[in-house]
C-alpha cells in the first residue's frame, strides 16, 4: 500500500511562487510514475504535470514554463515549483502515483492508482 502525503500549499498573490511536496511511503518509490493532477471548484480533475522513475517528465499547457516537477528518489519523494502563480492556478493540488510499470507517461487520473488529500493553493490577484 502506497501512502502519499501534500505539503506546502498557501495562499500567495498573483506572480508569486510555492513548492509543493509529496511524501510517499511503503513500495518501491523508484519505479512509480509520480504526476500532479489539481482541481478548481465545478470543475473536473485535470491533469499538471508527471515524471518517470528515469526523469522525463511531461506538463499541461497551462503550466508549461512556469511549473517544474522533480523528485528525490532517496527521499521518496516529488516537488512542483510553481512560478509566476496566477489566479486561474487556484485549486486543490493531488499528488499521484502509478505504480504499475509500463512505458510511457499519463495524464489522466484513472492511469494512477494512489492519491494524496490535495493541498490548497488559493492566487490571488
Amino acid at each position: 500500500q502506497v501512502q502519499l502525503v501534500e505539503s506546502g500549499g498557501g495562499l500567495v498573490q498573483a506572480g508569486d511562487s510555492l513548492r509543493l511536496s509529496c511524501a510517499a511511503s511503503g513500495g518501491n518509490f523508484n519505479t512509480y510514475i509520480m504526476g500532479w493532477f489539481r482541481q478548481a471548484p465545478g470543475k473536473e480533475r485535470e491533469f499538471v504535470a508527471c515524471m518517470s522513475w528515469n526523469g522525463g517528465s511531461l506538463y499541461a499547457d497551462s503550466v508549461k514554463g512556469r511549473f517544474t516537477i522533480s523528485r528525490d528518489n532517496d527521499k521518496n519523494t516529488v516537488y512542483l515549483q510553481m512560478n509566476s502563480l496566477k489566479p486561474e492556478d487556484t485549486a486543490v493540488y493531488y499528488c499521484a502515483a502509478r505504480t504499475r510499470r509500463t512505458v510511457g507517461l499519463f495524464i489522466t487520473p484513472s492511469s494512477y492508482e494512489y492519491w494524496g488529500q490535495g493541498t490548497q493553493v488559493t492566487v490571488s490577484s
